[in-house]
């Protein structure tokens, strides 16, 4: 009989470069790892177009909002592509973002105690600063003292959020032109950086699992499932039995 890893139900984490497949491959891993009793999905990503969107809804200033979102994260883009340290403003906006992923991973940690499977799209590293999930301002660069303490804040808090190891990571695999054709508004260069940096990415050791996406989209939700339904037998979970009416 496989002995239960730990008091807490199993945390799965899928992880991708953009054009992956990401989302679908997630919502319908939750559909799968319901048979086994709660599961919850989380994003645990920066979410800031979503955060853009819903600022553009705000009645007469939403617009400016939006705008101002915008242009400061464009900034700071700008800033990591030179190596650059961002200005004041830019590294709030930043910040703030880091603020409200600690607050979704909180609520994620809280479904956790409650009994909930745990899926995460998306999952926080150290590892790769300035992409995939990582700070977006270094500790050690130079500049204002404000940011370098806001700096210090945003490594603070993912040093907290990556202490916690995912059970199982769903690694989704995918090539440039496939990416491209997915995602046909990004940047083939900048595409083609992030894929390069997938298969670097350990997650503190955790079990990972590769998925070429690239595959049929059954292909790759059956080869996920496949890797969730090992998991949770390692866990010690049963498919919970159908209800007849």
């Amino acid at each position: 009989m496989s002995v239960k890893h730990s008091d807490h139900p199993p945390m799965i984490a899928i992880i991708g470069c953009d054009g992956s497949g990401k989302s679908t491959v997630s919502e319908q891993v939750l559909v799968y790892a319901s048979k086994y009793g709660p599961a919850a999905l989380t994003h645990l990503g920066k979410q800031a177009g979503n955060v853009g969107r819903a600022l553009a809804a705000l009645p007469l200033i939403g617009g400016l909002f939006e705008w101002l979102i915008s242009r400061k994260v464009k900034t700071v883009n700008k800033s990591h592509a030179k190596n650059k340290t961002p200005g004041i403003f830019p590294a709030l906006v930043m910040y703030a973002f880091t603020i409200r992923r600690v607050r979704r991973f909180r609520r994620m940690l809280a479904l956790r105690e409650q009994g909930n499977i745990i899926i995460t799209d998306r999952f926080p590293q150290l590892d790769y600063p300035k992409s995939f999930d990582g700070p977006e301002l270094l500790v050690a660069a130079q500049g204002n003292f404000i940011v370098r303490w806001l700096a210090r804040r945003e490594h603070a808090a993912f040093e907290w959020m990556t202490s916690y190891k995912p059970d199982m990571v769903i690694r989704l695999n995918v090539d440039i032109d496939t990416a491209m054709e997915r995602k046909p508004d990004h940047v083939r260069e900048l595409l083609m950086k992030k894929i390069a940096i997938v298969p670097k990415l350990t997650f503190q050791g955790a079990p990972i699992v590769d998925v070429d996406t690239a595959q049929p989209l059954e292909q790759v939700v059956s080869e996920a499932n496949a890797a969730v339904a090992n998991i949770m037998a390692e866990f010690g979970y049963k498919q919970l039995s159908r209800v007849l009416h």
